[in-house]
């Protein structure tokens, strides 16, 4: 067996701990892998035919957010997440739509309005309408981000009204700001449709609780409805592999379920082997599917 492993075009290298760590887990399987920068252009359409770059690869661990590439290997190949259940966790506004009636408890989460003339101003009417339905301080995100970027938080209606400017004109949402949960929330890793345990994550100086922007991270329970909750959000998405982000409220909150989540930190913290679990889901899916 031979798989792609995939990963954005302008990482600095295909090198990078996530990667490496998969392709040992792979290995021992006896799954050889090539590792390349999504700068192949996968998506051309010529002919009227989508390109095949599959030949030669059983499976693709597709490790970018590329919705165009992502949707084009998948014609002929296994990705690993699928290119639908990427597309609906790469758009934070999506997910909450999505998991809609799922018995999952969520922060009170507001749309935001789409603009297409940067010189149109934000009425005060808009503004009051969301500090009324979600209260401040509130959380302002760009719909697509990682690692803490684009997620802000506006204490009062001028920087509110502030960012509502910043982003009118690209894809974004509100959420209710959960002050119990400020600095810290509890990132919980799915593989395969199976709960691998949970960290804490925390923060001393920040209201985001994420690694990349300085926080530590520490080993957690999971209690029972988190795992409940976890694995009916991966299955409503369609995930193979996800880390779920919930808050700490009166009761536990998704806040973000993110389809291509580092491991590095929470398998230090755990002494859980993610790699290899999700490796052995690639193999056993592969294999089952050969089957049918």
């Amino acid at each position: 067996m031979k798989g792609l492993i995939v990963v954005n075009a302008y990482a600095p290298t295909t090198d990078t701990r996530q990667v490496v760590r998969m392709r040992e887990e792979l290995l021992k399987l006896g799954v050889t892998t090539d590792a390349v920068l999504n700068d192949m252009f996968f998506a051309r359409v010529l002919s009227g035919e989508i390109a095949d770059f599959s030949r030669g690869y059983d499976f693709c661990l597709y490790l970018d957010k590329d919705k165009y590439a992502s949707r084009a290997l998948s014609k002929y190949i296994r990705l690993f997440n699928s290119a639908d259940a990427i597309e609906r966790c790469d758009d934070k506004m999506t997910t909450h739509l999505l998991l809609d009636g799922s018995g999952i408890p969520m922060p009170d989460t507001v749309a935001g309005l789409l603009c297409y003339d940067k010189t149109a101003e934000i009425k005060d009417e808009s503004v009051n309408k969301i500090a009324d339905a979600l209260g401040l301080p509130v959380v302002v995100k760009q719909a697509y981000g990682s690692m803490g970027t684009g997620v802000f938080k506006a204490d009062t209606a001028e920087q509110l009204k502030s960012l509502m400017e910043r982003f009118k004109c690209e894809p974004h949402l509100f959420q209710r700001y959960i002050a119990s949960s400020k600095g810290r929330d509890l990132r919980v890793i799915v593989v395969g449709g199976k709960v691998l345990g949970g960290i804490q994550r925390r923060s001393n100086n920040d209201f985001r609780s994420n690694i990349g922007l300085g926080g530590s991270a520490k080993k957690a329970d999971v209690p029972d409805e988190v795992k409940s909750y976890a694995l009916t959000a991966a299955k409503v998405l369609g995930l193979d592999y996800c880390g779920i982000d919930f808050l700490y409220g009166e009761k536990f909150l998704l806040c973000e379920v993110n389809s291509n989540a580092f491991f590095d930190a929470f398998e230090h913290a755990t002494e859980i082997n993610v790699a290899a679990a999700y490796a052995r889901h690639i193999v056993q899916t592969i294999d089952k599917e050969r089957k049918r």
